[in-house]
């Protein structure tokens, strides 16, 4: 994490006048190009991608200063009430891109907008990408002036998903519900086809394993082609039925949440043109490994890198570094509010597979939930924390915001970590973890929203108090929605007790 990447995301001090004069460059090139659309993206609070389409032609310079009046608030999760709907979308110009599959209607050009509220043009308090932003201001007031974020990003590519007997029947139960995965590299499938991978065996596999390569390719080449991310890998990742993994170049806070968002859009896009399901559901297979999100992260100031350290013998750490693990640490049953938002997420946080299920922090130990990557030795740009929680359904913009402002709050408190444990730590008894001071992650959604509850002042310098409780009601009815309903698996336990 050296050199700083081109320079996106805009910043939060960027005067009006500045945005337009980027905006008249990107609107310069839709017209050179002859691109009918522009396509306006932003976030709601759940971490879902919506847009609109406006005529190329209805959009000026003054958008991208101003914003454009467009969005009902009240309709979008966790944003506004009915009478106090009115919002505006304002384009960020550096966020530019061309979808691929635009050209049948006359080609698209994407932007990615910030939300303000309608009438005062005030930054939304429930914007993620907007509490991103405002993290990043947090951190240079504590003087960091640059932090670097390399989410990787796991999923499933599926030749089919059903719902049985159909949509609504799952939704509400009634008569009884159940799922069927389709993928011809699956053990359950793919007996004709010679290209099975069995449980826990697709890390790196390759062909005739690996039958999806050209398909991650294609996605990965558009991403770079057309939304300008610089890609470092794709592979096939752990579990079957065609799960694979897209790493990123390292970026600044907010242009790598903007990545993310973009990395999930094309790959669905792609998957559907293909006629496969994406899914960044953390875990659809049962017995194999679920979808993570690690997300790499590190702190600059003066364009060095705070978290390295030559003279630490154990991992080149600073101490800041370590004050940084000590608050993720601190608040990791808290942060899985959002890092693990949905109950789908603590099927995966189970023993045996390689998602953490303890709070420890280790040198290349994938045992523990925070983890010093030590590929290199004496290399400053590379040092960096790997924060392993995380998973795929999460939102980047809060997932990104939540983790710099607990690691900030271990910093500012000074909270050393306790020693790192060098062990595969599903194997130590109970008693040697209580030794070692390591604690559990939350067992469920509803556990993790009460941590939340109880430990939520360290995100007080950015997120709005009514953004939280807006994201808890949500999550809590989620919770209580999947207890209501009974279960298949129940139905083989008790159905004859």
């Amino acid at each position: 994490m050296a050199a700083e990447p081109e320079r996106r995301g805009g910043a939060i001090g960027d005067t009006e006048a500045e945005r337009t004069a980027r905006g008249t460059a990107a609107l310069e090139t839709i017209r050179q190009e002859k691109i009918r659309w522009i396509e306006l993206y932003y976030t709601d609070l759940l971490g879902g991608f919506n847009h609109i389409h406006i005529p190329a032609t209805e959009v000026g310079p003054e958008a991208f200063g101003q914003g454009i009046p467009k969005l009902d608030g009240s309709s979008v999760r966790g944003f506004r009430e009915i009478f106090e709907s009115d919002m505006i979308l304002r384009p960020d110009p550096t966020t530019y891109a061309t979808l691929p599959w635009a050209a049948a209607y006359g080609g698209s050009a994407r932007f990615i907008c910030d939300v303000l509220v309608g009438g005062s043009r005030e930054p939304y308090a429930h914007d993620p990408r907007g509490i991103a932003r405002r993290t990043g201001q947090v951190l240079r007031e504590a003087g960091y002036d640059q932090s670097y974020w390399g989410p990787e990003i796991e999923f499933f590519l599926f030749d089919n998903l059903r719902l049985l007997p159909s949509a609504n029947a799952v939704r509400d139960a009634w008569g009884g519900s159940g799922y069927l995965i389709e993928s011809a590299e699956a053990p359950w499938n793919a007996a004709e086809t010679g290209s099975v991978v069995r449980f826990k065996e697709g890390y790196h596999r390759a062909l005739p394993n690996d039958s999806l390569e050209g398909l991650r390719s294609e996605m990965c080449n558009i991403l770079a082609d057309h939304f300008r991310i610089r890609m470092d890998a794709h592979h096939h990742e752990v579990a079957t039925a065609g799960q694979g993994e897209i790493n990123m170049h390292f970026d600044a806070l907010v242009p790598a949440a903007d990545h993310v968002q973009d990395i999930r859009y094309v790959v669905r896009a792609v998957a559907r043109q293909h006629q496969k399901v994406a899914s960044f559901m953390p875990k659809p297979v049962f017995g194999d490994n679920g979808s993570g999100m690690h997300v790499n992260q590190s702190l600059w100031s003066g364009g060095a890198n705070t978290f390295f350290d030559e003279t630490d013998r154990y991992a080149e750490v600073s101490q800041t570094c370590r004050y940084y693990i000590g608050g993720l640490l601190r608040h990791a049953r808290a942060l899985c509010a959002l890092t693990n938002p949905t109950t789908n997420s603590y099927r995966r946080l189970v023993p045996g597979f390689e998602a953490p299920v303890f709070i420890a922090w280790s040198r290349a130990n994938r045992s523990a939930n925070v983890r010093i990557p030590f590929y290199l030795k004496g290399v400053p740009a590379a040092k960096r924390i790997e924060y392993r929680t995380p998973d795929a359904a999460a939102n980047i913009y809060l997932t990104e915001a939540a983790l710099a402002l607990a690691g900030l709050d271990g910093i500012r408190k000074k909270i050393d970590p306790p020693a790192p444990v060098d062990a595969d730590i599903y194997k130590l008894s109970p008693a040697r973890r209580r030794e070692l001071e390591i604690r559990e992650l939350p067992g469920s959604l509803g556990e993790a929203l009460e941590c939340l509850a109880s430990d939520a002042e360290f995100l007080a310098p950015v997120f709005a108090r009514s953004a939280l409780d807006a994201f808890v009601e949500i999550k809590r009815e989620e919770q209580l929605q999947l207890n209501l309903r009974p279960h298949p698996y129940e139905f083989y336990r008790y159905f004859d007790v």
